[in-house]
């Protein structure tokens, strides 16, 4: 942050203020690299708001932790635990359109009023890694055909569960990729708890501008994903 002015007073002088000018870069900023651990950190302060952004152009991607710090990250295909049993991605991170990360920031802040926060498992996806995961589970309820690709190869959807105020994460209906009928937001056979919880977070994040993937109660999608084209560009190189 730039400060409009400078004052010094003296002992018995003073100095007048001295104005200090500031250019503003335009260019955009995407924050370092977060840590590709498999145990995230826990959240801080998890009522802190969001971190103040610049404006940018939204055909670029943004990591979410210049946005917002207190979502936690498990990318899990920067790690081999995942349904492909391998790495595919060479960092941990999520890159998302400025426009899907503000409203995901959003979604944080509300939880946070009640002692919650999110845990992102998977944001913006290369289209290389979408052919390789077709090739593994060519079944377009779980994956989507790279022909057409999916919208986290427009980095306009989010893979997120909910976490408490130490990082632990809420029953869930599933582990995450699970490729069954559990994985289904109306799949009826599990705990009060579980369906809480995954009532609450589809909830929150309809009311900020997501849609739900009916056989993944993990995944949702940002509205105006549509205008948003398809990207190849790998994650260590934004």
């Amino acid at each position: 942050m730039c400060p409009k002015s400078l004052k010094f007073v003296g002992v018995m002088t003073l100095i007048p203020f001295l104005s200090v000018a500031c250019n503003k870069d335009t260019s955009i900023s995407v924050a370092p690299t977060v840590n590709s651990s498999t145990t995230p950190t826990a959240v801080e302060n998890p009522s802190s708001q969001s971190q103040p952004t610049q404006k940018i152009d939204d055909s670029q991607l943004i990591d979410i932790h210049s946005v917002n710090k207190n979502i936690l990250i498990d990318i899990r295909y920067a790690t081999e635990n995942n349904f492909m049993k391998r790495k595919v991605y060479p960092v941990a991170r999520c890159l998302l359109r400025f426009s899907v990360a503000e409203k995901l920031s959003k979604v944080q802040e509300e939880l946070a009023q009640q002692g919650l926060g999110l845990k992102v498992y998977d944001c913006y996806r290369p289209l290389s890694v979408q052919k390789q995961m077709w090739k593994i589970v060519s079944d377009p309820r779980y994956v989507a055909n790279p022909s057409t690709g999916s919208r986290h190869n427009r980095g306009a959807a989010v893979d997120v569960t909910l976490v408490d105020r130490t990082g632990k994460e809420l029953e869930m209906p599933s582990e995450y990729d699970n490729f069954t009928a559990r994985a289904h937001r109306n799949y009826s056979n599990i705990s009060d708890q579980a369906k809480k919880n995954r009532l609450l977070l589809e909830e929150m994040m309809q009311k900020h501008q997501f849609v739900g993937l009916p056989t993944e109660w993990w995944h949702f999608d940002a509205r105006g994903w549509e205008k948003f084209p398809l990207l190849d560009v790998p994650l260590d190189n934004v």
